[in-house]
């Protein structure tokens, strides 16, 4: 079920729409992309944030890369402009291609333990549950990002799978 191949389809998927919603939002006022609007993060920014740090947080414990400042209630703080966020988002993206294209389909037949400050305790786990967790997470925040843009008149394009461009096939 879950495996490399999903994870190099999803983190194609990521890819695709990262590029679909950020540009989206990029043609959006930062005063508009800002705006308080209900949802679980408030704002288009700090959703995008906070996924950018979910992302962070997850490669982190599968690989070790830098990790996040911060728990969940800093997820949402846009440090930077906005520029320099999608940027630095477009680079992550490619950190998770590449982790999903070199990593040993060995892996996924094991536990990840690592202290989770969402719940205060240790937690362990099956490595598929958790890179199904990446994915699900970023689809799900990006679904609200979604909403918002369109409240806001921005037009993102397709988020089904079956619809993802030819070209991340060879990503």
């Amino acid at each position: 079920m879950l495996n490399k191949d999903y994870a190099v389809a999803m983190a194609r998927y990521n890819l695709w729409q990262n590029q679909n919603l950020v540009g989206a939002a990029s043609g959006l006022d930062a005063v508009v992309r800002q705006a308080e609007r209900g949802a679980f993060f408030g704002s288009i920014e700090k959703t995008f944030a906070h996924i950018l740090w979910g992302d962070r947080i997850w490669l982190n414990r599968f690989v070790g890369t830098e990790p996040p400042v911060g728990g969940i209630t800093e997820s949402v703080i846009m440090d930077q402009s906005w520029d320099a966020f999608c940027a630095e988002r477009a680079a992550f993206d490619q950190r998770i291609l590449g982790w999903a294209h070199g990593v040993d389909p060995a892996w996924f037949e094991g536990e990840l333990s690592w202290y989770s400050g969402a719940v205060g305790r240790e937690v362990t786990k099956p490595k598929k549950l958790l890179v199904l967790q990446l994915f699900n997470h970023q689809t799900h925040h990006r679904g609200q990002i979604h909403a918002m843009l369109t409240a806001a008149g921005a037009k993102p394009g397709d988020t089904d799978v079956p619809f993802m461009p030819d070209q991340f096939d060879a990503l």
